[in-house]
């Protein structure tokens, strides 16, 4: 077993409310820099830079993880992470049946910049990403499950499309297995108030700009053998 660090909650340039800089290179670069060995790219209800990022990764000998940020009916944001890279991109497909669309004004929202590994702009993401979707969070996880994958709730300590902030509580269903928490010192108090001792606490950036990934702290001990098949092994539990 051997420990690997991480962060499991990433924004690229396709996601509105993040830094054009932040591109697939660019952060897989920024990781590697940050000492992380597994990090996930969860753009808002979009897969479409994941291709890139995992080239990218490759280059820096980072461990991708393909993901998006859901955000539910309910305006709850989910984690849902892919073992395979196909999978999540298969799942995006599903997930542009359940947006509302409407076009993104760049000059309030941003960009939403679809690119390649080597920084060049392909195309961009026309309607606005962080429109709630159709799927509540009853309906997500068994969504996820039918594409191989798994989810969360995203930072459940934080007011904004928290979870808590919204239902008051962690409902007892969905179950899920793991929840992520924003920042560190507050696991603790969310742990202990809504009994979350059988739960995977995450503990993942949500990087918007370059300077929000973090140095390596958060880690899992997994078998060297198959990392990634490891990590998804590991989070089901």
């Amino acid at each position: 077993m051997k420990k690997y660090y991480y962060d499991l909650h990433i924004h690229s340039c396709l996601s509105p409310c993040a830094d054009d800089d932040n591109t697939p290179n660019s952060l897989a670069g920024m990781a590697k820099v940050c000492g992380l060995d597994i990090v996930a790219l969860t753009d808002h209800n979009s897969c479409k830079n994941c291709p890139a990022f995992f080239e990218a990764a490759e280059r820096y000998g980072i461990i991708p993880v393909a993901g998006m940020e859901l955000t539910t009916s309910e305006d709850i944001h989910v984690i849902c992470l892919f073992e395979e890279l196909e999978a999540a991109m298969e799942f995006d497909a599903e997930i542009q049946k359940h947006r509302t669309l409407i076009e993104n004004r760049t000059d309030i929202f941003g960009n939403q910049l679809i690119v390649d590994s080597e920084d060049n702009v392909i195309s961009e993401e026309k309607y606005f990403l962080s429109v709630a979707t159709d799927i509540s969070v009853e309906e997500a996880p068994a969504l996820v499950e039918r594409f191989g994958g798994i989810c969360y709730p995203a930072h459940i300590d934080r007011q904004s499309n928290g979870i808590i902030s919204v239902l008051g509580t962690l409902p007892e269903t969905p179950c899920f297995t793991a929840v992520e928490i924003n920042r560190r010192e507050n696991i603790e108090e969310y742990v202990s108030k809504y009994n979350l001792y059988n739960k995977h606490i995450i503990v993942s950036s949500d990087a918007h700009c370059l300077t929000d990934i973090r140095d390596k702290e958060n880690c899992f001990e997994l078998d060297s053998e198959d990392v990634r098949h490891g990590l998804f092994e590991e989070l089901k539990r």
